[in-house]
């Protein structure tokens, strides 16, 4: 839990008004009190006085509490909110603040609007979602002004806020149903709802109907960026009886009875159809069993991994994992049945997930969800197999059955999944894979070294099926990503190549795309001039700062040093730009030159990344937890994990009931270097392992050392043709 009223930040010359806190917050320090065990005892405090859950977490085992929801929630830091939420559930219940953010929430706010119902966590384009906002107020009627935050607190589940008016707001989320609580002072109150509000214009269209003391409907939204549509149905009962009037088109009253005090909203929603969102709308027990509920399952997902170290860097892992475990959002219903994204509806065997950031995550939250999560896992991959069925988009169509952002690279992420034993049935969609190959963007730099990457696995999906004659000519289009890289990367004293989204690119530079070829490093070796050269180049872009960590394209550029003169160099890169202090020249918005950013990138704090740093539905945090565990993708497409000295002396994978250990000897941040690797008791000389030596369990001991070793140099897996 995080209570924001401590959170505040004292500085000299502080405005009076905020004396108190300041003093408060000196003489924690001077006392040493422990922070977060403090911050959690006024968040139970403060959740009681507004009405909510008066159940505390249990002590010891649970990983829910060690989360701070609040985490990158200010500013361009991370574009995350502390909104109610369950485990891949698109329903999350947040506040609408002004000013606001991507996600509708800032944390240094006071003005709010009021509460919507659904955000996409870590998202760019200025956010998506915010539907169906919901306001309290006193009086016969809104007076259209700003409810005034006075404290607020939340963790995984559960968010709650006091205002200056008296008003109390509390919500939790338990799969696809919801409940408000709503605290009143006495006299008149009501509750005003907006069927037509969204985040950055993204509404579309609504219907509903006022009956028998309930509200229903659907509303339609535009996708992340614009890009498509999708449909979302809804239901609203009350705990008190009501009149519900019209206000406008798209607003609607509700007003209890005067002595009310205390008003429930419980909220059912659906990706598939009305009477789905009244079946998840929940029973009249209370906010208190839904936030009870909702805790019991993010305690069950999070603790699948278990990290033993110090405390705060161990909230800080737990906080990060949470978000990769947000999307994609469950959309099949519990009789199997899903609408496809060409807007029909179907049935499924297992479960059924959509909301797609692939070219965000793919390198870090999908793998990650792969080795912590395999029974999740395989129905996420057989729902972005089944996309073929109904007509994939790159971005997304206008029937999507729920919010989204791109799907580019799901063949890489299905042969990966494949090669790690995951069911995927290429037949069934192998001329829809074909047909999708013909639109493969070559016309810009990185998208032609970004399509070859699609074309390599491609090329080994075609082998999978035994069709070798295919299987070659895919390869033979894959390798021509090398005279690309000669005509456009080669040369880097062009005046260009430190400028961002030069030659058309997206999102980088041409220094920091050059890396982009995960599938053939050797080949990117011998392109360089070998590995001297190779490793001499490496050493010039990560010393001289041209690195890009606010955003995806370089980010795994640090695993080449595993192909250089240097390995020992990666072991040392993962480490510093978890831990340590970075200076960072890019951002998402300039080119170099604009003055640095000095400081660590993750942080448990609101202003938690790098300026511009988006989250992208999990694939920052992804990137921290899969560093912190000591395992990172050689290459996605590749069963296999690249090694590094893990930030916690031990962690526990529960690996489906077969335990995998990771024990590190001689650990200490000043020991980033690994000296020595056993495997279930026997000496390994190498620094990788393969995807079914994890899945079968047992215990992996890496030995650090404070000083650089070759150790695995001379039996180092590198991708090649």
């Amino acid at each position: 839990m995080y209570a924001s009223f401590i959170a505040i930040k004292t500085a000299e010359g502080s405005m009076n008004a905020f004396k108190n806190v300041q003093v408060m917050n000196k003489q924690i320090i001077r006392m040493k009190i422990d922070h977060y065990n403090l911050l959690r005892g006024i968040s139970i405090c403060l959740a009681l006085l507004m009405g909510g859950c008066a159940l505390a977490q249990q002590a010891g085992l649970d990983k829910q509490p060690l989360v701070n929801v609040f985490l990158g929630s200010s500013g361009d830091h991370g574009q995350l909110s502390p909104a109610a939420s369950y485990p891949f559930s698109m329903l999350s219940i947040g506040p609408q603040t002004n000013p606001t953010t991507h996600m509708g929430y800032e944390y240094f706010a006071k003005e709010f609007l009021g509460f919507t119902h659904n955000r996409f966590e870590g998202v760019g384009c200025q956010g998506s979602g915010g539907l169906l906002l919901v306001k309290p107020f006193l009086g016969d009627t809104d007076d259209e002004k700003p409810l005034m935050k006075v404290a607020d607190q939340a963790e995984p589940g559960y968010y709650a806020v006091s205002f200056t008016n008296g008003i109390q707001a509390s919500f939790a989320v338990n799969q696809q149903g919801g409940v408000h609580h709503y605290h009143f002072p006495k006299g008149k109150k009501g509750i005003r709802i907006d069927l037509g509000y969204c985040i950055n214009r993204t509404f579309v269209d609504e219907y509903h109907q006022l009956e028998d003391q309930t509200l229903s409907g659907w509303i339609k939204g535009k996708t992340v960026c614009h890009a498509g549509v999708y449909q979302w149905f809804y239901h609203l009962a009350f705990s008190s009886p009501v009149k519900l009037t019209p206000l406008s088109k798209h607003e609607v009253l509700v007003f209890p009875a005067d002595e009310v005090e205390d008003l429930e909203v419980y909220v059912g929603t659906s990706t598939v159809g009305a009477s789905y969102a009244v079946k998840a709308t929940p029973k009249q027990k209370g906010i208190a069993s839904a936030k009870q509920s909702s805790a019991t399952d993010w305690n069950q997902l999070l603790g699948q991994i278990v990290v033993k170290g110090e405390k705060e860097r161990t909230q800080l892992f737990y906080s990060l994992l949470y978000r990769t475990l947000q999307s994609p959002y469950l959309i099949s219903e519990p009789d199997g049945t899903f609408r496809g994204v060409d807007g029909k509806t179907d049935q499924a065997n297992g479960k059924r997930y959509h909301g797609w950031a692939v070219w965000d995550n793919y390198k870090t939250q999908l793998p990650l969800l792969s080795l912590a999560y395999p029974a999740i896992y395989g129905d996420i991959v057989q729902s972005l197999a089944g996309l073929y069925a109904h007509g994939k988009h790159d971005f997304a169509g206008q029937t999507e059955p729920s919010n989204t952002v791109r799907t580019e690279h799901a063949e890489v992420v299905l042969l990966d999944a494949y090669r790690k034993g995951y069911a995927v049935n290429f037949e069934a969609i192998k001329d829809s894979l074909l047909l999708e190959a013909t639109r493969f963007n070559f016309s810009k730099p990185d998208r032609a070294l970004e399509s070859a990457y699609d074309l390599w696995a491609l090329s080994h999906i075609f082998d999978v099926l035994k069709d070798k004659q295919r299987s070659d000519s895919l390869m033979q289009r894959a390798a021509e990503y090398q005279t690309v890289w000669n005509r456009e990367f080669k040369d880097l004293s062009k005046g260009d190549v430190d400028r961002m989204s030069a030659r058309g690119m997206y999102q980088g530079t041409i220094r920091q795309y050059r890396w982009a070829v995960p599938f053939d490093m050797k080949g990117l070796v011998d392109l360089a001039g070998g590995k001297a050269a190779f490793t001499e180049q490496l050493d010039g872009f990560f010393d001289n700062h041209y690195f890009n960590r606010a955003n995806e394209p370089d980010m795994q550029s640090q695993l080449l040093y595993y192909a250089s003169d240097k390995p020992w160099k990666y072991q040392w890169l993962t480490h510093h730009l978890a831990l340590d202090t970075v200076i960072q020249y890019y951002f998402n918005d300039n080119s170099r030159g604009t003055g640095a950013f000095i400081d660590r990138i993750y942080k448990n704090e609101p202003k938690a990344y790098i300026r511009t740093m988006d989250d992208d539905a999990g694939a920052m945090s992804g990137w921290f937890v899969l560093t912190a565990i000591g395992l990172q993708p050689a290459c996605v497409g590749e069963p296999i994990y690249y090694l590094n000295v893990p930030l916690f002396p031990e962690i526990v994978l529960k690996n489906n009931g077969k335990p995998f250990v990771i024990r590190v000897k001689n650990f200490g941040d000043r020991r980033p270097y690994i000296k020595g690797i056993q495997l279930n008791g026997k000496s390994l000389d190498r620094v990788w392992l393969k995807h079914d030596e994890i899945a079968r369990g047992g215990t992996l001991v890496v030995e650090a050392s404070e000083t650089p070793k070759e150790f695995g140099k001379g039996k180092m897996w590198v991708s090649s043709f």
